[in-house]
């Protein structure tokens, strides 16, 4: 495996874009995921990322994309997220990415108004049309768990039967190691992934609430979870998830703590390359 992390880790923080490639480079990482809305970056910024990952010698491997439209029920927004879905996997075959992590959206109205299994399939068609996309580019739509009560993909068992509805060779499953954790997940439930893993993020957290915290700073078994991804086959990217520091001006020192403790876990269990 080799050990990335998410541009996010410098949002609200005085690390700049650039700056931020450069300080991953050096403080180790293999790779980079790209957290930008293509919508909101202009041709110029996206060759200056492009550039300076090339100059440092760290290749992206994926671009992250909320997109809770996907299942809006007024077709005008589903146009438009799956417009902007596509933006997305052309930023990232624009990079040389490997996927798109997709974030889709969460069961509303409490499935009274309009029916869960309804907001269920509007999720499967447009994940498909982004997977035909994808597939088109070269890339691959990679989903995330979300560990909360109103998500559609809130544990291993609904993200599985997702990606296996579906059933398209683009369209595959993001393993969040914090989330498998906040979500109950047993290191037997990691097996269901088999084959159908795409890409791993990695945090910790305080086994309650989402935090994104360095490894070593909650209690999640990080160790045990990221065997048990090891042992379903997967030899891919895991990229560490960091966002909204305590401390933003020691932003440097939490993912130099992170990519440490992440990097011996990983040494440890003999799966980075």
């Amino acid at each position: 495996m080799e050990l990335g992390m998410i541009s996010s880790t410098w949002l609200d923080t005085k690390v700049d874009r650039l700056q931020g490639i450069r300080t991953a480079k050096r403080i180790g990482f293999d790779t980079y995921d790209i957290f930008e809305d293509p919508l909101d970056l202009n041709d110029a910024e996206r060759e200056e990322i492009r550039q300076t990952a090339a100059e440092v010698g760290l290749p992206i491997r994926s671009v992250v994309c909320v997109a809770f439209g996907i299942v809006d029920f007024n077709p005008s927004v589903r146009r438009f997220t799956l417009d902007r879905i596509k933006a997305y996997v052309d930023q990232g075959a624009f990079f040389g990415a490997r996927n798109v992590l997709l974030v889709v959206g969460e069961y509303f109205w409490d499935g009274e108004v309009f029916p869960n299994e309804a907001i269920w399939d509007l999720a499967k068609e447009m994940v498909t049309e982004a997977g035909e996309y994808a597939q088109s580019k070269g890339l691959e739509v990679v989903l995330e768990l979300e560990p909360f009560e109103q998500a559609l993909l809130k544990d291993v068992h609904e993200l599985v039967r997702f990606v296996q509805e579906i059933d398209h060779p683009a369209v595959r499953a993001n393993a969040d190691i914090s989330h498998l954790h906040l979500s109950d997940a047993s290191f037997d439930d990691v097996n269901e992934l088999k084959g159908l893993i795409g890409h791993i993020h990695l945090s910790d957290c305080d086994g309650k609430v989402h935090g994104d915290l360095p490894a070593g700073m909650g209690v999640t078994p990080i160790k045990e979870y990221l065997s048990a991804i090891r042992d379903t086959g997967y030899d891919g990217t895991v990229s560490i998830e960091l966002e909204y520091s305590p401390d933003p001006d020691k932003i440097v020192e939490w993912a130099q703590q992170a990519y440490d403790n992440t990097a011996e876990i990983m040494r440890e269990i003999s799966v980075r390359a």
